[in-house]
């Protein structure tokens, strides 16, 4: 299966590829709802740079996924695939155009959920929340000075 979702952010592409570079992207890119430990964060955006994180799927059942990462092409695209964790397969191309706007984000995501039919439309569900809110943290940076103290 496939997700894409998109946005145009008012900046250029090397700020929006250097956000997502920035030691912690990865909290800041983690909705509040989500029940998720992050383990081990990136060092980097690099080839064979990883990440591990938790995911409490039931109160008492916790999934420990691991990324890695395959491509690296600044400014205009990352690539992590998940090595170890709950989907059959899941890669996420991380890619930045130029746009009129600013800087176009897609991320592309192809997966294979761990179940059949049933678990495709809760995954599809909660990928477009998480990326609706990913991709507005990401606007917000850059529209906000005070977030970017530390960039």
């Amino acid at each position: 299966m496939r997700f894409v979702a998109e946005s145009v952010i008012r900046t250029t592409p090397e700020r929006l590829f250097a956000f997502h570079e920035l030691p912690d992207a990865l909290r800041r890119l983690t909705p509040p709802w989500e029940r998720v430990r992050v383990i081990e964060t990136p060092s980097s955006l690099r080839v064979g740079a990883r990440a591990v994180v938790e995911i409490r799927v039931t109160p008492l059942i916790w999934i420990r996924s691991e990324s890695v990462h395959t491509v690296y092409e600044p400014p205009h695209l990352f690539v992590d695939e998940m090595v170890r964790g709950p989907f059959r397969w899941w890669r996420h191309r991380h890619e930045i155009a130029p746009d009129a706007g600013g800087a176009r984000l897609s991320d592309v995501v192809d997966f294979a959920p761990p179940f059949a039919l049933a678990s495709r439309w809760v995954v599809l569900r909660r990928l477009r929340k998480l990326f609706a809110y990913r991709h507005e943290v990401t606007r917000a940076f850059f529209i906000h000075p005070a977030l970017r103290s530390d960039s």
